[in-house]
């Protein structure tokens, strides 16, 4: 008998992930348990960002219960707490919880009585799902893990939903307000997770910038980045998940500037490089923030890299407007692109705006990710023979300080940081010297 659990989307899924399992297993399912046994147990951690993304998790589940007919299969997460009732009317889903209710015991202790009462006959719609409303949830506690399992780097969740209602995005309806988890407790996790011997910790959050406005004192995220720093003596990286440009404080810039243990790699939360598209989508930064921001973090750290998240497509873009998005590409210095090809969320305003031909979305992002590979070529063409420190992620591969992937051709030890000389690369990754 087993728990598995199979993640979709981002960072906070990853750890969140691992809690599952852990309060899943501890509640009994995938256990024999004789006259009670309630088999094998898959749990699909389901993300939102897109439709693309619930359709990936929709078909996943169809395979699964073709794969393993015997088990049982419940679905969490974003795309759960969005989309409940999609979920209970697929055939193959036993039971689908909520984004708050997955992370208590409890949800996972009523999901085993359930299994173990009904083994063979099914369970009714109304009865599948667990599902509240989140905008109801005000606290986000930490999770103290010992750790992720098959992972060199471990991931403290240190923030929770977001307050912005960008018009393109249902991530909000998913997770609630924004919520911050003390800063004490984020401190003490950081601190056993390196003494597990995690060499590098990611903080993970929905809307990352914007942790401890609802904390006394409303500390900001560069406050919480240097207690982490200063209490954890034996942390060697601190890396931080994507970012709202406009959110970022004094503290964390000078964070950045001075702070050798704090990774010098930030993925930056773009969406868009016109001025119009930015408005429309309701983000709170303009073009020139975006530039002047990174300009600024490279004169404080030199050498620093940066990722983003762009949006081909997005409705009433002209060719014009999409070639500012390309261009900033360049003039932001990005290295790694990640590129979402707009697609319509049901109940979001974007939805109901002027949409752009589907073939000339497909056309842009394709564009967009071309001037992506161009820049990571250029960022690589740059590494080789200078020496990095590298965190194994496993035998053959690891990343750099600037998350730049590495390959190793001789096997090496995971979850060690390596100091090495990068000799070549193959166009996406990075070659070490053996």
């Amino acid at each position: 008998m087993s728990v598995d659990v199979v993640t979709f989307g981002c960072r906070l899924n990853t750890y969140e992930s691992e809690v599952i399992r852990r309060n899943a297993a501890a509640a009994g399912l995938g256990v024999g348990l004789g006259a009670g046994d309630v088999g094998d147990v898959v749990i699909v951690n389901t993300c939102a960002v897109t439709g693309e993304a619930e359709r990936q998790a929709r078909q996943a589940i169809r395979r699964l219960k073709r794969e393993r007919p015997q088990a049982r299969i419940v679905v969490t997460g974003c795309a759960a707490q969005t989309s409940p009732d999609r979920f209970a009317a697929m055939p193959e889903v036993d039971r689908v919880i909520g984004n708050d209710e997955k992370m208590h015991d409890a949800a996972w202790v009523e999901a085993r009585n359930i299994f173990a009462r009904v083994p063979d006959f099914g369970i009714g719609q109304h009865e599948k799902i667990a599902v509240n409303d989140i905008m109801s949830v005000k606290e986000t506690a930490a999770h103290l893990i010992e750790g992720i399992e098959g992972r060199a780097r471990a991931y403290v969740q240190v923030q929770n939903g977001c307050d912005h209602r960008c018009t393109f995005c249902i991530i909000p309806f998913g997770r609630g307000n924004s919520r911050s988890v003390p800063m004490g407790e984020v401190v003490e996790e950081a601190r056993r997770l390196a003494y597990n011997g995690y060499r590098e910790v990611v903080l993970t959050g929905v809307d990352l910038t914007s942790y401890g406005a609802d904390l006394p004192g409303a500390p900001k995220l560069g406050t919480l980045v240097r207690q982490i720093l200063k209490h954890v003596g034996g942390l060697e990286r601190l890396r931080l998940s994507s970012l709202d440009c406009i959110e970022i404080d004094d503290a964390l810039m000078e964070a950045f500037a001075e702070e050798e243990r704090l990774m010098p790699h930030l993925h930056l939360s773009l969406q868009a490089g016109d001025d119009l598209i930015l408005k429309r989508m309701k983000r709170r930064h303009s073009r020139t923030d975006a530039i002047a921001l990174c300009r600024e973090l490279r004169r404080r750290r030199p050498g620093v890299v940066f990722g983003a998240d762009i949006i081909a497509g997005f409705p009433t873009e002209t060719e014009d407007m999409f070639r500012r998005s390309l261009d900033l590409v360049e003039e932001c210095g990005l290295t790694h692109l990640h590129v979402f090809p707009y697609s319509p969320r049901p109940g979001t305003p974007a939805a109901r705006m002027p949409q752009v031909a589907r073939d000339v979305v497909k056309d842009r992002a394709r564009r967009l990710r071309h001037r992506g590979e161009a820049a990571l070529r250029r960022h690589l063409d740059a590494e080789i023979g200078l020496v990095r420190h590298v965190l194994t992620e496993s035998h053959a591969s690891g990343r750099t300080e600037h998350f730049t992937p590495v390959r190793f051709d001789a096997a090496i030890e995971p979850g060690i940081i390596v100091e090495t000389k990068m000799i070549g690369h193959d166009g996406c990754r990075l070659i070490a010297d053996s």
